[in-house]
């Protein structure tokens, strides 16, 4: 589908061409080379630095916008979630874009709206000739979404901006000052084989679930697979003489996870009753998670076992451990009472006769809570002697209220629209967090066109939503043009 007709055709230009660059947490190379070219055939000077993010200097547009430096910032990876009957290499595959004239998306994929609209947004500024502002600095980070490895890599002093707008929020009209810090969880522990010589085997897998970006659509309730899935086979094991052969559920840390698999053993004799209790477990899941979930599906086969079956012994303890831990919604602010203030994202789910291993995103607002979480975490499996680890632990972002950023970014969209935007937190990791570390003089905020369910295939982003985002940007540019 060809976009770049849509307005502004500078900004879907861009994007459309962002797309057809595959662009993955981790292959990000091919996009920043693409950025980089295009930035030096405007003539303009452009540095990539240790950690592979690409730096962009453009001068002010006239001697008397000189105005303050402003740096414009934007990831350039993509999160790859597809559906599962979806053939599609992020890695290599373009994304194919689908419109129904009011919102895009992509064709049962992520569409990379987060960041890609604002990485799009920045190269346009970057070319345009006809927009007024003061000295820019464009700054394109890679590995958001798997570590914020660019934010961390992003050394103090590079930048000489005292305001830096990052371009990535997702509600047009709201002005983020705020967000998140975050800790990744990983529990692991070897595991013991358990033979099982007669009977057979039997596939599950838990589908047709929403998903999700783990921050922004924690609140909504909506189904964890892994979750439901191994609360189905401890149901079951409360039934029948079954055994846990192997599991694997989720595979990205920052979303919900929408699938998960199994295999289970028992004797042939019950499989007459296996069949009974999974049927009454589809129509439970059903009732519960139809307002969430409507499509979730409960799904089973029986296959021919190899013997010997090797299972996983203890496996009922091990999930237990994982049902017992701390999910979903944990806490939310008392300052803004809808708004979430502790979170876990039980992501990942592995378990085979050899190895047992969970990965969690802990998302808090304060680092006290986060630490208290932490003891509860890793409290669950103290008892299944697994071992614990926290990494990659990023701070949030606190909000300045009265910052001279604000107040101007609130003026200028009043001026622009008639309305007053709203000052919010967000409980995501916005790489502000990270970036304001290096730099504590340096004045923030994130700003957005509106992305709905980022990080799963139902992504998609309102094409309206588009020209108001941009409109602003430049009106504020030009505003901060006179700014001395």
């Amino acid at each position: 589908m060809d976009i770049a007709a849509l307005v502004p055709e500078i900004v879907w230009g861009h994007f459309q061409t962002i797309c057809r660059i595959p662009h993955p947490s981790g292959y990000e190379a091919a996009l920043i080379n693409h950025i980089q070219e295009f930035a030096e055939k405007l003539n303009l000077s452009t540095w990539v630095d240790p950690v592979g993010n690409l730096l962009v200097k453009k001068p002010a547009t006239l001697e008397d916008h000189k105005g303050i430096t402003v740096a414009l910032q934007a990831h350039v990876d993509m999160v790859p979630q597809k559906n599962a009957d979806k053939i599609h290499d992020f890695t290599r595959d373009p994304i194919e874009l689908v419109s129904d004239g009011a919102w895009l998306r992509a064709n049962c994929t992520t569409l990379g709206a987060d960041n890609g609209i604002g990485v799009a947004a920045i190269m346009a500024i970057l070319e345009s000739k006809q927009i007024k502002h003061g000295p820019l600095e464009a700054v394109f980070t890679v590995n958001e979404e798997a570590g914020m490895d660019g934010a961390f890599g992003l050394e103090p002093g590079v930048l000489e901006a005292a305001v830096l707008l990052n371009l990535d929020s997702e509600d047009e009209g709201e002005l983020f000052i705020g967000c998140a810090g975050g800790v990744d969880v990983l529990v692991q522990k070897p595991a013991k084989a358990l033979e099982c010589r007669e009977g057979c085997c039997v596939d599950l897998q838990i589908g047709g679930l929403k998903g999700g970006h783990s921050g922004l659509d924690i609140h909504l309730g909506r189904g964890n697979a892994n979750r439901i899935l191994l609360q189905v086979i401890r149901n079951l094991v409360r039934q029948l003489p079954v055994q846990l052969v192997r599991f694997k559920g989720g595979n990205l840390l920052n979303a919900i996870p929408r699938e998960a698999e199994a295999v289970l053993w028992l004797p042939e004799n019950h499989l007459s009753l296996l069949k009974t209790a999974l049927e009454h477990q589809q129509h439970a899941l059903q009732e519960h998670f139809c307002g969430t979930d409507p499509n979730i599906a409960l799904q089973w086969s029986v296959g021919v076992p190899e013997v010997p079956v090797l299972a996983v012994a203890e496996f009922p303890r091990l999930i237990d451990a994982v049902l017992a831990c701390p999910f979903g919604v944990l806490a939310f602010s008392e300052m803004q009472p809808r708004v979430v203030h502790s979170s876990n994202n039980i992501s990942v789910v592995e378990m085979d006769s050899q190895k047992f291993e969970v990965k969690m995103l802990l998302r808090n607002a304060s680092v006290d809570d986060r630490e208290k979480y932490k003891v509860e975490i890793a409290g669950c499996f103290r008892n299944i002697d697994a071992v614990t680890t926290f990494e990659g632990e990023y701070p949030g972002w606190m909000p300045n209220y009265g910052s001279r950023i604000l107040r101007q970014a609130q003026q200028v969209y009043e001026q622009l629209y008639g309305l007053k935007p709203q000052v919010k937190v967000i409980h995501a990791g916005l790489e502000c967090g990270i970036i304001g570390a290096g730099y504590p003089n340096m004045e923030m905020l994130s700003f957005g066109p509106t992305i709905r369910f980022p990080h799963s295939p139902d992504e998609r982003l309102e094409v309206a939503s588009v020209a108001r985002f941009w409109n602003y940007l430049i009106a504020l540019l030009e505003h901060l043009a006179k700014e001395r």
